[in-house]
């Protein structure tokens, strides 16, 4: 595609005031025209069929399945996802996994802005579609036991890492260093806070202001010398003081 590609957008909702208040809001604050409204899964799968679009504003639930239900149909995704949605802790949590963009709803316009400029930039870069981050987001969507997968996404693309081999992650500023066992270590532009918030309720545990560890790959908590840690590849953490105990209590010693 070139950089006068033309947004061609779809909305599959099953919410009429949904679709009807999102649509007033692209043609009124984005000066987007849309190409076709489906209700569900079965129809939002005719329309894309026939419409043939390049941006869908997706639906999580719905009457008829989800919106994962649909992308699971698709063999060729070569459009650009923007998931539309109440609160839905875990669906939000598999979406931000993916690096996929989502709007809460109600939506506010200027996320909608921002969610739409980015969609403009990723269509008029030769975009083909975003199928790895959408397969990651089904396989963690369907087993739903674990998120099992995370797309981390650097300048040079996305890169698939599978959160088990994750070993640590550390502050650089307002970027953070993710170290992989067995790879070398990737550069996101996200804080340390943000990569501690979508890695909750996993195994990594905050242990300094600059660091966020996985507990699997730990080998010893030495308390003496302020407090450290000896992670399975030899590598050395400082424990803040005020991390000992959630530390503590991370490695079943409280």
């Amino acid at each position: 595609m070139n950089m006068k590609t033309k947004l061609r957008p779809i909305i599959i909702d099953d919410e009429p005031n949904s679709r009807n208040g999102l649509k007033e809001m692209l043609i009124r604050y984005c000066q987007l025209e849309i190409i076709g409204e489906a209700e569900g899964v079965s129809t939002g799968l005719d329309l894309i069929k026939t419409q043939e679009p390049n941006l869908i504003f997706l639906d999580i639930k719905m009457n008829d399945g989800t919106g994962f239900d649909l992308l699971k149909k698709i063999e060729k995704r070569d459009f650009y996802v923007i998931f539309t949605t109440a609160y839905d802790q875990f669906a939000i949590k598999a979406i931000k996994y993916s690096a996929l963009d989502y709007l809460m709803k109600p939506i506010d316009v200027l996320e909608l802005k921002e969610a739409v400029d980015k969609a403009k930039k990723a269509i008029n870069i030769s975009y083909t579609g975003n199928n790895s981050q959408v397969e990651v987001l089904l396989q963690n969507t369907f087993n739903p036991q674990k998120l099992q997968k995370i797309v981390l996404s650097t300048a040079e693309g996305m890169h698939i890492v599978e959160i088990k081999n994750i070993i640590r992650c550390e502050a650089d500023d307002y970027y953070t260093r993710v170290f992989i066992d067995g790879r070398k270590q990737i550069m996101i532009s996200k804080t340390l806070k943000e990569v501690e918030k979508t890695l909750s309720g996993t195994t990594f545990v905050r242990n300094h202001k600059s660091h966020l560890v996985n507990v699997d790959f730990i080998k010893t908590y030495v308390k003496s010398d302020g407090g450290y840690l000896i992670m399975k590849n030899g590598e050395k953490i400082p424990v803040s003081r005020r991390k000992k105990e959630t530390m503590a209590k991370a490695l079943g010693m409280l």
